[in-house]
């Protein structure tokens, strides 16, 4: 199975060209490591702009959707709500997993806000915006739980094992 996936960095410095954006390279080239068919990053301002390409994704049939930035704890942090707009329901358990990744680095990980969840067939998984928050990401997101989860999401059975 070959799983479309989509970066999304929401950073409205790197939006403006204050800086180069250096999450949205890395949870790439990752993803792309991973056997994945992966697009962007796209850099947005956060808030509408986020859901606006978050629809866009969902729209197009990507079955992932990885975000990158805006989950912290600013007034201008805005990408859980508007994942939370997107999406259907919550899947819970990998946003704990990606928080406990990223704990065992540093405490600042708690102060993470990001959500996972489905909206329609696509899995949506909002990443702080450091490089390590990538990679913590990436160490969670692990082909095998990807890939299973988008069988889930296209209504595949549970593999069987002896």
């Amino acid at each position: 199975m070959t799983v479309r996936a989509v970066v999304v960095v929401a950073s409205n410095r790197a939006a403006d060209g204050v800086y180069e954006d250096t999450s949205g390279p890395i949870l790439t080239a990752g993803l792309a490591a991973h056997g994945f068919d992966v697009s962007g990053p796209v850099v947005v301002h956060d808030g509408p702009e986020v859901e606006d390409a978050l629809l866009k994704a969902v729209e197009d049939g990507a079955d992932l959707v990885v975000t990158s930035g805006g989950t912290g704890l600013t007034s201008q942090d805005l990408t859980p709500e508007m994942t939370n707009q997107v999406i259907d329901f919550e899947v819970p358990g990998i946003a704990e997993a990606i928080r406990a990744a990223g704990l065992a680095k540093t405490p600042h990980a708690a102060l993470s806000r990001g959500l996972c969840g489905v909206a329609g067939k696509t899995l949506i998984v909002n990443l702080a915006g450091s490089t390590g928050a990538a990679r913590d990401g990436l160490a969670v997101l692990t082909p095998q739980l990807i890939v299973h989860a988008v069988a889930q999401l296209h209504d595949g059975d549970h593999e069987r094992t002896a």
